[in-house]
């Protein structure tokens, strides 16, 4: 190998922007057929329970990559999908506030939606031209550990009451988060990760 070459084939911002939005359509669908279901109970949620939901299923997602077994049926890439719909949901309680009931306009619920999601896509393609595609080079469990730093990040900035001196702000880390959520999926989906 030349100096200089890369160690992983070659990916375009574009190739990215397809793969994120694969993996957008297939959350936004899972987040449709939820809200059949259960309608928006998560509305009564406030932003610090929406955090706390992040963290369980990281949490979960590390002791099963720790372990190497699970007992409950869902596995990593199904909590990473939670992830990345959570990250959002909490978008909407930071900045539309929690509700005494899960009565909601489906229209503008899933407007709420779609623009923290183009939000988070943006954000990414911004950081990804920038970052030049390095999170293709991560290992999967160190997605989950930054996905967990940035929980505890957004927990103590929640605990301060939402204020920083020098720091990213809530939004950011949900949407961080959010993104991370799908470049593991996308990882996972390309099966490239050994440690998988």
């Amino acid at each position: 190998m030349s100096e200089g070459a890369s160690l992983r084939p070659e990916v375009s911002l574009h190739d990215t922007a397809c793969q994120y939005d694969a993996v957008l359509k297939e959350c936004r669908g899972l987040f449709l057929r939820k809200f059949d279901d259960y309608g928006a109970s998560w509305r009564v949620m406030r932003p610090s329970a929406v955090t706390d939901q992040i963290l369980i299923k990281a949490q979960r997602i590390r002791s099963i990559q720790e372990l190497g077994v699970q007992r409950v049926e869902d596995g990593i890439r199904g909590e990473f999908v939670g992830i990345f719909n959570y990250s959002l949901m909490g978008m909407v309680q930071l900045e539309h506030g929690y509700a005494d009931d899960s009565r909601v306009d489906p229209q503008l619920l899933l407007s709420w939606y779609d623009s923290y999601a183009k939000r988070a896509k943006d954000l990414m393609l911004d950081k990804n031209h920038d970052y030049g595609e390095a999170w293709r080079s991560m290992r999967i469990s160190s997605i989950t550990d930054i996905i967990l730093q940035k929980i505890f990040r957004t927990k103590q900035i929640e605990d301060h009451r939402g204020e920083v001196s020098v720091s990213e702000g809530i939004d950011a880390n949900y949407l961080d988060m959010c993104n991370y959520a799908a470049f593991a999926i996308i990882r996972i989906d390309e099966g490239t990760d050994p440690m998988y």
